[in-house]
C-alpha cells in the first residue's frame, strides 16, 4: 500500500455498540416441576437489569448535567479519546476521484463522558485493546505501546497505559548494515512484548513509521532496512498488516502530532487549537487550524480537513525537509567544504572546540571552532552575528511556504525545542514551562559567548532554533513557547495519533 493509501484511512469509529451476550433462558412457564423458580429467577434477573439500565441513565445525565462543561485537560490517570475523521485535500484528479468514494462523516465528539467510560470499565462493559507504535527517527528509534479500553457504552477508547522507550542511535544510521539496524527494532519489541500481555499479541497491531533520517537515504538503503524490519515483524506474532512498515509522510507526522497535542490539552473542540510545532533530526512539522476561513485558500494544497465534534477544521500543516536540527546542522558546518571532507570548521563552533566527533548520515565528521575577530585567546567567542546571518541565509530558502498566520494561535513545542530549552537551562528541567522566542536567542547569545566544552554544538543549536521561530516562521520577539515533552503523563508524540487511526480504521480492531 502506497504512502497515499495510508494517508486516505481516517480517524474515525465505528459508530455500532457492542453488545453483551444474552443468556438464553427457558420460555416456559411454572407448571409445577421446579419451572415456576426459573421463571421466578428470570423475573428477578429482568428487573435487576431493569434498574441497572435506569441507574445508568441516571448517572449520565448527572454527569451530562454538572461535569459536560469540563475540559478533558482535567483527567489524570485515563484520557478518552475522541472520534476523528481526517479528509486529505487532493493534489490531482486521480486522488480527488479516490477520496470523493469514501465516506467524510464525523461521528462521536471529543466530549465523551470519562467518569461513564470508567463506569463501564469497573462494571466490566469494555474490552482491552493494546497497540504498539514504533517510530524510527533520524536520531533515533522509540517504541510506545498503548493500553485502551474500549466502552461498549459508547465505543470510545479511553488510553490507562503507556510504555515509552528509546534506543539510540536511529535505524538510518545503519544504512550499510540492515541486519544491525532490525537488530536494534527487536530489542525495542522485546520492550513492547513485556509490556503486553502474550494472550493480546495476536490483537495488538504492530506499526513502525520511519521518519526523515530514511527520507534523506538513498531508497534502495532504505528499502533495505525497511524489509529487514519486515522479516523481524512476520515472525513477532504480532498483528501487521501489509503496509505496517513504511516511510511515513510528513503530512501524517504533522497531522497525529497536532491531534495528540489538542486532545491532551483538551482543545480539540474549542474555536482556536494550540499550533504544534515538532522539530525532528531531519525536519520540522508545523500544523495549526487557520482562525480566519479566509485565510485557507492562500495556504492551497497544504490544507487538510479534519471532522471533530461534529464539525469541520481546516488544519495547514508542512514538514519542512532539511530543517531539522541535524539535517541544519550540517549544512552550516559543511558550508564551503566538498562532500568529501570530514574535517570541518565553522563560525558556530567556539574556537576552543577541536576535532569534535559529529556523525550525520553515517559520516563522521570531525568538528572544529573556528577563530573570528571577536574572539582572543584570554577570551574566546563565537561571533554571533556572523553565526546568525549563516544560519537565516540555510533556513530561509526551505522556509516554503512561510505560515505566516502561525502568530494567530497558541503555540505547543516539542522534541528538540523542549529538549535544547532544558539542557540550556532556559526552563525548568523537571516542570518544563512557557519561554518566548527573543529567550531563545538572548540564550543563544549567551551560549555564544561561553566557552563550553560540554555543550560543544549549543551555541548553534539554539541560534537555529532563535531563527526557524523568528526569521522563518514569523514569530515577533514575545510570542510565547509552550514547551511540552508529556501532558498529563502522555509523551507527546504522534504515534499516539497512528495508534488511534490503526484502531478505528480498521474493522478487525473495531469488532474484534
Amino acid at each position: 500500500m502506497t504512502n497515499t493509501d495510508v494517508r486516505k484511512r481516517k480517524l474515525a469509529s465505528d459508530d455500532k455498540l457492542s453488545q453483551p451476550n444474552r443468556r438464553k433462558g427457558s420460555p416456559s412457564a411454572g407448571n409445577g416441576n421446579g419451572r415456576g423458580g426459573v421463571t421466578s429467577g428470570l423475573k428477578v434477573s429482568f428487573l435487576c437489569l431493569v434498574v441497572s439500565v435506569v441507574l445508568l441513565l441516571f448517572v449520565f445525565g448527572v454527569y451530562q448535567l454538572f461535569y459536560a462543561k469540563s475540559t478533558q485537560s482535567n483527567l489524570t490517570k485515563s484520557s478518552v479519546l475522541p472520534t476523528v475523521s481526517i479528509n486529505y485535500r487532493s493534489y490531482n484528479n486521480k486522488q480527488q476521484q479516490q477520496q470523493q468514494s469514501q465516506s467524510a462523516s464525523g461521528l462521536a465528539s471529543d466530549n465523551a463522558s470519562p467518569y461513564l467510560a470508567r463506569l463501564a470499565s469497573k462494571l466490566g462493559y469494555n474490552k482491552v485493546q493494546y497497540a504498539a507504535i514504533i517510530d524510527a527517527g533520524s536520531t533515533g528509534s522509540r517504541v510506545l505501546a498503548y493500553k485502551f479500553n474500549r466502552s461498549f457504552i459508547d465505543n470510545k477508547l479511553v488510553l490507562y497505559e503507556e510504555l515509552f522507550k528509546e534506543r539510540k542511535p536511529g535505524l538510518s544510521s545503519f544504512a550499510d548494515k540492515p541486519d544491525e539496524g532490525a537488530h536494534s527494532i527487536k530489542l525495542l519489541l522485546d520492550e513492547a512484548r513485556a509490556f503486553i500481555p502474550k494472550e493480546h499479541w495476536a490483537s495488538t497491531p504492530l506499526v513502525l513509521k520511519a521518519t526523515a533520517g530514511l527520507r534523506l537515504l538513498p531508497q534502495s538503503k532504505a528499502e533495505n532496512l525497511l524489509n529487514a524490519v519486515r522479516d523481524l515483524f512476520a515472525k513477532s506474532e504480532f498483528s501487521v498488516d501489509i503496509d505496517a512498515v513504511e516511510i511515513m509522510d510528513g503530512t501524517d507526522e504533522g497531522i497525529f502530532s497536532w491531534f495528540t497535542v489538542n486532545f491532551l490539552l483538551g482543545r480539540l473542540s474549542k474555536t482556536n487549537q494550540a499550533a504544534a510545532l515538532d522539530l525532528g533530526g531531519g525536519s520540522t512539522q508545523v500544523t495549526f487550524s487557520p482562525t480566519d476561513p479566509e485565510q485557507v485558500p492562500v495556504y492551497d494544497k497544504y490544507m487538510h480537513e479534519v471532522i471533530t465534534s461534529n464539525k469541520k477544521i481546516n488544519v495547514f500543516t508542512h514538514s519542512y525537509l532539511g530543517l531539522g536540527l541535524m539535517a541544519a546542522r550540517h549544512a552550516v558546518f559543511t558550508k564551503g567544504y566538498s562532500a568529501e571532507e570530514t574535517f570541518v570548521e565553522s563560525i558556530c563552533v567556539n574556537p576552543i572546540i577541536a576535532n569534535r566527533t559529529w556523525i550525520y548520515g553515517n559520516v563522521k565528521y570531525q568538528v572544529s571552532g573556528k577563530e573570528n575577530s571577536k574572539s582572543s585567546a584570554e577570551q574566546p567567542v563565537v561571533d554571533f552575528e556572523a553565526c546568525l546571518e549563516l544560519v537565516k541565509s540555510k533556513v530561509m530558502p526551505l522556509v516554503k511556504p512561510k505560515p505566516f498566520t502561525l502568530k494567530q494561535h497558541a503555540v505547543a513545542a516539542f522534541s528538540y525545542y523542549f529538549e535544547r530549552a532544558i539542557e540550556s537551562g532556559l526552563v525548568d528541567p523537571t516542570a518544563g514551562g512557557e519561554t518566548t522566542v527573543e529567550a531563545y536567542r538572548k540564550k543563544a547569545q549567551e551560549i555564544c559567548a561561553i566557552p563550553n566544552d560540554e555543550q560543544p554544538f549549543m551555541c548553534f543549536d539554539l541560534t537555529f532554533i532563535s531563527v526557524l521561530l523568528r526569521e522563518g516562521f514569523g514569530l515577533n520577539d514575545g510570542k510565547k513557547i509552550k514547551l511540552y515533552k508529556k501532558i498529563d503523563g502522555h509523551e507527546i508524540s504522534w504515534a499516539l495519533g497512528c495508534a488511534y487511526n490503526v484502531l478505528t480504521s480498521d474493522e478487525k480492531y473495531n469488532n474484534s
